[in-house]
């Protein structure tokens, strides 16, 4: 007979069950790698940082300023992570998968979580970046900060469209001057006629 106790959101079944136990736990490790994996595949970019030291408000904190960007953090086994970077492909990653670590997932822009990060380990000293990926390729922390320093997606449109509003006035002055001179001239000539 089945008798399970709830133990902090786990069952515990009694030894003439635990196989069965074992066996769904292995299921849910196979899952957890393949997130991670598709996690390692959509994103544009991925930095790994040791978080121990912060509370969790301020965890939290860092969570929103992530999901606002588009970037999203989370916290696995490390050996559940070096498998699905293993699976990816990205074996330059695993000597960043040591001690607390967490992964953060940048989806719409490589620059903007990388960003966040940098901003918020500036006034939160304990939180580590160790390392990441752009593409495939490993970064070391410098790699990751200097990363950070690029303008974001959105900053690089802006100036885009600005200097196309400037070329764009610039072509309408340069079109409109012809016309400009023309009537310069005929206000010129009546000027003239009349005195």
């Amino acid at each position: 007979m089945l008798s399970p106790r709830m133990s902090a959101g786990v069952f515990l079944l009694q030894s003439s069950e635990r196989r069965r136990y074992v066996l769904s736990s292995r299921e849910q490790k196979k899952q957890v790698v393949a997130e991670i994996s598709t996690n390692l595949q959509k994103a544009q970019s991925v930095v790994f940082v040791n978080y121990s030291g912060l509370n969790v408000s301020k965890i939290t904190e860092l969570r929103a300023k992530l999901r606002q960007v588009g970037a999203e953090m989370k916290v696995v086994k490390n050996t559940l992570a070096r498998r699905a970077v293993a699976d990816c492909g990205l074996e330059g990653l695993t000597p960043y998968l040591d001690g607390p670590t967490a992964s953060v997932f940048s989806n719409l822009d490589p620059v903007s979580g990388p960003q966040v990060l940098k901003e918020f380990a500036k006034k939160n000293k304990r939180l580590i970046i160790k390392g990441g990926a752009l593409e495939n390729k490993a970064l070391d922390a410098e790699g990751v900060r200097a990363l950070a320093d690029l303008p974001s997606r959105d900053e690089l449109l802006t100036q885009v469209v600005w200097g196309m509003q400037g070329l764009i006035v610039g072509l309408v002055n340069v079109l409109q001057g012809p016309q400009r001179k023309f009537v310069y001239a005929v206000e010129a000539l009546r000027q003239e006629k009349e005195n």
